[in-house]
């Protein structure tokens, strides 16, 4: 290598750098930087001003008479206000454009916001129009108003003003009419605009938009000349007085028919027959019009997103590869409540790493694929919180797997819940292909996949309903009785309720279809249910005689009056009567569980305490077909479902359906009835109700068949003559060897016990 002379010396900046090769490249950029200021922006507009200004001077004159000329005929066309008129309309435009204000005008467009630029434009002609009519708007403000500054400009400058108004806020605009219009009726004692438009001749308790009719509707006739269908005298003001006096045995004062509240109902009544009664299509049995699917409301469905699902099964995919589950999602099916994911589990694969040399002697690293095992469900169950986590939700379900089909559901609640009409189930083709066969059907709700859930009470045979308080349980019972009352007659079907809550079920009391008034009384509830266990044997008597096997076989061969109708005990909440006589009540409903679906009687049981002392073994085991709303903890979940998940639910209306066949429970958004739906029900059902029926069922309250030891103050068991059998037919007995003879527990078996030993020591007192 050669050695470089490095020049040591300092140089200063008195010393000359010209005439070298440095200097020569410092001139040349100096005449770059020159170059790029001449040729810069600011010199070009300086530049473009010089000429501008030296060609304003040399033709100044003739600039000057142009611009005479163009404002004379400008003037002429827009006038002094029309100018200034535009010349504001411009600085507002620019305002909006320099807040940038105008893509929102665009955006808006499509949002429906057009009338009130349309609208601002015609404002902008009328305040035209209003300076032309003073000399002010030029000739194109005098064709605006017409050629007339007279009472025909003043005329256009009105109308445009009340369109541009009209565009603006057509709402608030029609609405201002119509009190007008209203106004002026009542001023000159129109009648027909002062009803039409006002119902101001209907009272407050009984207009029609209360119970979901029409605007329009007519008057209904004076009484007197109302045909005997159309005549209701409702019995819901005399129900809470004939139960009271059923209770209590006094003398109650019956109100007189003639009173306001009375003429109120009856005049409901026949508003709702006029309405949805009076059609020749509807179906007609035994003398009883069945109600139309269109007494019922048709609630609007939501539509999700589909953008916001695929983000959020790419945030699961993404949560379970975080935690080393190789998932991915191919389903996704959005319920009205939930959304389900199905998730496809992948496989779990073990490599091997073997190092290789190639040709030159290099090493090579090369994986080779060992086992491969699918992803164990476990692993995606275990992941519930942590997935909710990821997805920010109050909760999630795991359903693993779903039932007939390869994949994992991951039940995630939507942000906006859609309401599950009664009407929308109905008309779905899942309810229709059940309502042909059966006329018991039940409309349940919506699963998680938004397919309709509908089930027949005459298979179930028996509904046990749990959930907590203000879960859905008696929207759920309502939906239930009027889903029954849309298809049934009173000569078909009859309702036992029991409520003891005396709130819930009230509403149905003036029903024709109830073989009693609703029983809000404990101890009356007992004697209907000892009358329904004697009813339950007459009926297996009746059909012995024929020898009919079940209801259905003996209906064939009776007409009209001899037909045995349908029996069905509600009972809205199971732990009060169970508080009242806890053994009588768990005897007479497993009884009548095991034994009353072949004579036609069927049960649906509601309560807000799954608890094991409410819901006890025996009643479980009759009661396959179960329903949990929202419980508080997953104990209760077991006692109702065995099993977890009631304590995962929302509420309002979420629930788990468990049929006979299923062996998991299905997630359901239950069907929601209003007030008024079921106030429009009854009061169809009451327009045709003409006196008691002939073939009514006549149900007396039974008393117990115990007699009362005093001494003790407890009544003696019914199996106490059994015990004495035994006690004659061995020496000595114990109370569990009553508890195992007479299959009962043990405070049971404790009691009889004491009772015999007591009995013994009165013998030998003798």
């Amino acid at each position: 290598m050669m050695n470089k002379k490095i020049d040591t010396r300092k140089k200063t900046k008195a010393e000359p750098s010209w005439g070298k090769p440095g200097k020569q490249r410092s001139r040349k950029l100096s005449l770059g930087v020159l170059f790029h200021f001449l040729v810069s922006p600011l010199m070009r507009r300086l530049i473009l001003l010089i000429f501008i200004l030296t060609a304003l001077f040399w033709q100044w004159s003739t600039f000057i008479s142009w611009v005479n000329g163009v404002a004379e005929s400008t003037l002429g066309l827009f006038g002094w206000g029309g100018l200034a008129l535009i010349a504001a309309a411009t600085i507002i435009i620019a305002g909006l454009v320099f807040r940038q204000r105008l893509s929102d005008f665009v955006r808006r467009w499509k949002l429906y916001q057009w009338n009130k630029w349309l609208g601002s434009t015609v404002f902008f002609f009328a305040v035209w129009g209003i300076l032309a009519l003073f000399d002010q708007g030029g000739s194109f403000g005098l064709r605006i108003i017409g050629g007339s500054q007279g009472l025909i400009g003043i005329l256009w400058v009105l109308v445009l003003a009340a369109l541009g108004v009209t565009i603006m806020a057509p709402r608030a605009s029609f609405r201002a009419v119509g009190q007008s219009v209203l106004w002026l009726g009542k001023l000159f004692k129109i009648p027909f605009l002062s009803t039409k438009l006002g119902m101001e001749e209907f009272p407050p308790s009984i207009r029609p938009s209360t119970f979901g009719i029409s605007a329009t509707a007519k008057k209904a006739p004076p009484a007197e000349k109302l045909t005997p269908s159309q005549v209701f005298l409702p019995s819901e003001i005399m129900a809470e007085e004939q139960i009271i006096e059923s209770q209590t045995g006094m003398n109650t004062t019956v109100k007189e028919q003639g009173t306001e509240p009375q003429r109120g109902l009856r005049q409901v009544a026949q508003e709702v027959w006029r309405k949805y009664g009076q059609s020749p299509s509807l179906v007609t049995i035994d003398g009883w019009r069945l109600p139309p699917i269109d007494i019922l409301d048709k609630s609007p469905e939501v539509e999700f997103g589909q953008a916001d699902n695929f983000q959020r099964a790419k945030l699961i995919e993404d949560a379970l590869a975080s935690y080393g589950v190789n998932a991915k999602i191919v389903q996704i099916n959005a319920g009205p409540t939930v959304t389900q994911f199905g998730v496809e589990p992948g496989w779990d694969i073990k490599l091997k790493d073997i190092k290789e040399k190639d040709a030159d002697g290099k090493i090579h690293v090369r994986q080779k694929e060992v086992s491969r095992t699918r992803v164990k469900v476990d692993r995606i169950t275990s992941l519930a919180n942590d997935l909710a986590l990821a997805l920010a939700a109050p909760s999630i379900r795991i359903e693993a797997p779903v039932p007939g089909k390869p994949i994992v559901g991951i039940e995630v609640p939507n942000t906006i819940s859609s309401v599950v009409s009664l009407r929308g189930v109905i008309e779905t083709s899942a309810f229709q292909k059940i309502i042909t066969r059966s006329k018991l059907v039940l409309a349940l709700g919506k699963g998680a996949g938004g397919e309709a859930v509908a089930a027949d009470l005459s298979k179930m045979p028996h509904l046990l309903i749990a959930g907590a308080t203000g879960s859905g349980k008696t929207v759920c019972l309502d939906t239930i009785i009027c889903c029954l009352l849309l298809h049934s007659a009173p000569s078909e079907l009859k309702f036992i309720m029991i409520d003891p809550k005396r709130v819930e079920l009230t509403l149905f009391n003036s029903l024709p279809h109830l073989a009693t008034p609703v029983i809000v009384d404990t101890h009356k509830a007992l004697g209907v249910m000892r009358w329904l266990n004697q009813e339950m044997d007459k009926r297996y008597r009746q059909l012995a005689e024929i020898t009919a096997r079940n209801i259905e076989t003996y209906n064939k061969s009776k007409q009209g009056e001899e037909r045995m109708p349908n029996l069905v005990l509600v009972i809205d909440e199971l732990a009060d009567l169970m508080m009242a006589g806890f053994e009588e009540v768990e005897h007479i409903l497993c009884r009548l569980a095991q034994l009353a679906r072949a004579v036609g009687i069927h049960l649906v049981v509601a309560t807000q305490r799954p608890s094991v002392d409410v819901v006890t073994g025996l009643i479980k085991a009759n009661f396959p077909t179960r329903i949990s709303f929202a419980v508080t903890s997953q104990v209760d979940s077991r006692t109702i479902l065995d099993g977890g998940g009631a304590e995962k639910l929302l509420g309002r209306g979420d629930m788990l359906y468990m049929p006979t066949e299923a062996a998991k429970p299905k997630r359901l958004q239950g069907c929601f009835v209003s007030d008024a739906e079921v106030e429009r029900l009854v009061y169809f059902w009451n327009s045709q109700k003409q006196g008691e029926e002939a073939g009514s069922l006549k149900v007396d309250v039974v008393a117990p068949v115990v007699t009362i030891d005093k001494s003790k103050g407890y009544p003696q068991d019914p199996l106490l003559g059994s015990a004495r059998q035994l006690a004659e037919e061995h020496t000595q007995i114990s109370t569990s060897y009553l508890q195992r003879k007479l299959h009962i527990g043990y405070p049971r078996a404790a009691r009889i016990m004491e009772q015999l030993e007591e009995e013994g020591e009165k013998g030998e007192e003798i």
